[in-house]
């Protein structure tokens, strides 16, 4: 198998990864927003007086978060179904596998290591720090991150 073919069905394995971690945060929030109007149901039923109100108003607190965490997911997952999943060029942009001469990068969203044998990607956004760094350079450059100097030796 030819190297950039390799490397071709390594992004899209690091593409299926950050589905994966939206959809498992998904899930996730949703049945915590779910368990939470269960508590919040059964303390209506509850007996009146300050615990109770205390309790609602916890509940309702807890609600807004995951709301707002649910908000935000939502925007990642936008973020990611305008990731271009065959993007061929030569500076790196949103949807780069950008290979470095010490890491691997998939420029999408934050959703962190992919571990794949025998190599790891990090999947990150194009406004982390990193991604921010990288974000327009081409083959060859070399940028500082961490006191490191790292050089990209290819863009997939």
């Amino acid at each position: 198998m030819k190297e950039t073919e390799s490397f071709n069905i390594l992004k899209k394995d690091a593409y299926h990864f950050c589905e994966r971690f939206v959809n498992d945060r998904l899930t996730r929030i949703q049945k915590q927003i779910k368990e939470l109007e269960a508590a919040l149901s059964s303390e209506t039923k509850s007996s009146a007086g300050d615990k109770h109100e205390t309790g609602r108003a916890m509940i309702q607190l807890e609600r807004e978060k995951l709301g707002q965490q649910l908000a935000e997911l939502e925007k990642t997952q936008q973020l990611l179904s305008k990731v271009p999943k065959e993007r061929k060029a030569q500076t790196v942009g949103l949807g780069s596998l950008v290979i470095t001469d010490t890491f691997i990068y998939y420029i999408a969203i934050s959703a962190g290591e992919f571990k794949s044998k025998p190599k790891s990607v990090y999947c990150i956004s194009a406004a982390t720090p990193i991604g921010k760094l990288v974000f327009g350079k081409a083959v060859s450059d070399v940028f500082s991150f961490n006191g490191n100097s790292l050089t990209i030796v290819s863009i997939h």
